[in-house]
């Protein structure tokens, strides 16, 4: 580890202090002018390159080097000569475990309590991480490092992800990044990604028929920054987060990296459990008498799912080992190229597998598309349907999400998965640490208590740098984890993060020494459909220093020790902003109840030709509503076609559009049903306002609708769409004026080259009662009153 360098870190940026000198000359070429050289900024002598690889919903059970069945030679490579940590936790669900990692702090400490989506106005869950935690990659930049990050960014509020910005909280400038390259959500198309460099959208350089996936892509990128950094500016030490986003759903895949495992999983979930459960202690990453905990009775057992639905259930799961293999072996590219550079010995390596745990949003049988279980139309897709889609399964026509029960064997030997913070199956991850000019021990395993806010301090502590107590003028809080090196080479060292607080969405427990108090709130895959109990009435469990997958239940025989750990709980919550507690699904998706800014005010909505990348957060809501869209175009002498305006993709989403001359509008259900409506002339030449008006039948949510066209006011078509989308049209596709990016909505036109042919001068959307208009006409004075309003 690098020693401290007298120089003063704790104040960053660090003053410029001009060094004193001598006489002062007249002359430059006076024998007596002397001025130092000028010398960069750099860490501490010795200071070490940082890579820290954050791969996404894997399970403590998923990766070979932890007794998973899934091959993973990178994590192996590194644990040989490196060490295993076997407890090592974050915080069950994405946001808030990606907020705790690059802060060092607690994730209600730095607002981040659930997904960004979910923010209200409470401190904990506002998303907003304050300026007094400044983050990790900040403090490296202003003590010299190179910094970067690659990958999936899931920290940015939701009314600040449009292109406008403000830009404080993404990787870069806000984050401490001087470098991004990613995605920012939470979660992307693998063939059709959302992709962003610096702040500004772009089109992936590859199509899926050109070989593209997102994981090669971003792999690509991280070796080709480690490289330019190196060979520019070889004694600057750098700090690369990589984060690819994978293996969060959609588990998309090339289709020879899962036929290997074909076959493999036909044994069913149960089974595989228990063959997982004896390779862990063959490997000694579980103790010889650990206890594979039971299955809830929420899970179904493998004996007892249809029959005719298994050969789709074990096709989920070899794609999904697909999957995680080869998003292993592109870090394993990352890795082979600092060791290309001669420099992976001097460079400390986190490679925590798993931002939480395994993720069960794919329902009890499986999802051929995500967006269908998250709009609330999982009962749509039967097992016919499913068998009739397997081949599709994996690739860019599916955006597909395995089962519960595979997620629950992913995360053996522990109870539940993903966003159940109560239990080790959500929050503990297989991490191996590599670092061997720092590190003497290799090849072994720590099973000291670790959690995801310790790997900021250890960090700064192996690079030799202190933690900032004022950053850019402002006072810090001080983190709140704790080092890890005590533990690099003493396997029996006593473990210093002793006590640690757990929540997410209700789900709650604490590790007390040893001791956990647990209580699980709220099931995954119910969503919206589930009627809570009061907070108070939850069941809570306890388990003993001993029992090392929370398998027995102690709070009967010992509730004195249950409730000191429940005080405990409650003593730490509040300290760290996780009250109030907040189990809402519904209201926390509407910003209004929600408390949280929008950028959209009222119910109509002006944009410009040439905007895209917009994210629903950024667009006013047609979602179950009567609304109108309409369009002033100009259509070239030789005819129209193209996209006018479009909002989501081919897994849900609406367009209007010219096919054929004649204008089109097309209603994209989920991906199950695609609706169209379609002029009876062709658009002339010349400047038109195109317009459509979408009847909403009311009712309820998803109901149908009647759509009608029009042209300069004149109707040109009507037809019906019978469902529409509930909730959202999709997790990362956007609205875009002028042509459609990401995957195309409609059948009619391909993911390139669908542009409007002439120019979109203007689209406004209405809603409610503003989309209604007299005349099916928008006026230049009726523009301009919309104008007015929003000043």
């Amino acid at each position: 580890m690098a020693a401290h360098d007298g120089v003063q870190r704790e104040i960053l940026p660090i003053p410029e202090v001009t060094p004193p000198h001598g006489v002062t000359t007249y002359d430059a070429r006076d024998p007596d002018t002397d001025y130092p050289p000028m010398t960069p900024l750099r860490p501490p002598a010795g200071a070490s390159n940082v890579l820290v690889v954050l791969i996404d919903d894997v399970g403590f059970g998923a990766s070979s080097a932890f007794g998973g069945p899934i091959h993973t030679p990178t994590a192996e490579r590194l644990a040989a000569g490196g060490l295993k940590y076997t407890r090592f936790h974050n915080c069950a669900l994405c946001s808030p475990s990606r907020a705790a990692l690059l802060s060092g702090r607690n994730h209600h400490s730095v607002g981040m309590g659930a997904l960004t989506e979910m923010a209200t106005s409470a401190p904990g869950v506002n998303s907003v991480r304050p300026n007094t935690c400044a983050p990790l990659a900040e403090t490296l930049r202003l003590n010299g490092y190179s910094t970067a990050q690659v990958g999936k960014c899931h920290e940015v509020p939701v009314w600040e992800t449009s292109p406008a910005g403000p830009f404080d909280h993404w990787p870069s400038p806000g984050g401490g990044f001087e470098h991004f390259y990613g995605f920012v959500g939470a979660e992307t198309n693998e063939y059709y990604p959302a992709l962003v460099e610096g702040t500004k959208h772009i089109e992936p350089p590859k199509t899926p028929e050109e070989g593209y996936h997102l994981t090669e892509d971003l792999a690509d990128h991280a070796i080709a920054w480690v490289r330019q950094q190196k060979a520019l500016m070889p004694d600057k030490p750098f700090f690369l987060y990589f984060a690819p986003g994978a293996t969060h759903a959609p588990h998309q895949v090339p289709k020879e990296w899962w036929e290997k495992y074909a076959g493999r999983f036909d044994q069913g979930w149960d089974t595989l459990r228990e063959e997982t459960l004896a390779r862990q202690k063959r490997l000694g990453v579980v103790p010889a008498d650990a206890e594979l905990t039971k299955r809830h009775d929420e899970i179904p057992a493998w004996d007892e799912m249809p029959e005719e639905l298994k050969p789709v259930l074990t096709r989920q799961m070899e794609i999904y080992a697909g999957y995680l293999e080869h998003t292993d072996h592109h870090v394993g590219r990352v890795i082979a190229a600092l060791d290309d550079l001669e420099i992976l010995d001097d460079t400390l390596v986190v490679y925590m597998i798993g931002d939480n745990g395994a993720s069960a949003e794919g329902t009890t049988r499986g999802t051929f598309s995500e967006m269908i279980v998250l709009g609330g139309f999982a009962d749509l897709e039967t097992p016919e349907f499913l068998r009739a889609n397997l081949d599709k399964f994996g690739t860019p026509e599916a955006y597909n999400h395995y089962a519960v029960g595979w997620a629950h064997a992913m995360d053996t030997p522990y109870q539940w998965t993903k966003q159940i913070a109560s239990h080790w199956g959500g929050t503990r991850v297989g991490t191996v640490v590599h670092w061997p000019a720092g590190i003497r021990a290799g090849g072994e395993v720590r099973h000291q208590f670790h959690h995801v806010i310790d790997v900021a301090p250890t960090v700064l502590e192996a690079a030799g740098l202190p933690e900032p107590v004022m950053v850019n003028g402002v006072m810090q809080k001080p983190y709140e984890g704790v080092s890890m090196c005590y533990s690099f080479d003493d396997g029996n060292a006593a473990e210093r993060h002793e006590t640690q607080y757990f929540e997410c969405v209700g789900n709650r427990g604490l590790y007390h020494k040893g001791w956990t108090a647990v209580t699980k709130h709220r099931t995954p895959w119910l969503l919206a459909r589930i009627e809570t109990v009061p907070f108070d009435d939850d069941v809570w469990e306890l388990y003993g220093p001993d029992d090392w997958t929370q398998a027995h239940d102690l709070a009967a025989e010992m509730p004195d020790e249950l409730h000191r750990l429940q005080r405990l709980w409650l003593i730490e919550a509040a300290r760290y902003n996780v009250v109030p507690l907040d189990d809402r699904f519904i209201e926390r998706a509407n910003p209004v109840l929600a408390g949280r800014p929008t950028l959209v005010q009222g119910h109509r909505q002006v944009l410009f030709g040439g905007m895209a990348h917009l994210s629903e957060n950024s667009v006013v809501s047609i979602l179950n509503k009567t609304h109108a869209v309409t369009a002033e175009v100009e259509v070239p002498e030789e005819g129209a076609s193209g996209v006018i305006v479009s909002q989501g993709g081919r897994f849900g989403g609406w367009t209007l559009y010219a096919h054929e001359g004649r204008l089109k509008y097309c209603y994209n259900f989920i991906g199950l049903e695609v609706n169209f409506v379609e002029g009876d002339r062709p658009l002339p030449a010349g400047t038109h306002q195109t317009r459509m008006e979408f009847a909403y039948d009311g009712g309820g949510l998803g109901r149908g609708g009647t759509a009608v066209l029009y042209v300069d006011g004149e109707k040109v078509g009507e037809g019906r769409v019978e469902r529409t989308n509930s909730f959202g049209f999709s997790a990362d596709e956007t609205c875009d004026v002028g042509w459609d990016s990401g995957t195309p909505v409609s059948p009619d036109y391909g993911p390139r080259g669908n542009g409007f042919c002439g120019e979109v001068d203007w689209v406004e959307i209405d809603v409610d009662e503003e989309a209604l208009d007299e005349d099916h006409v928008l006026t230049a004075a009726e523009r301009f009153r919309v104008a007015m309003a929003r000043q």
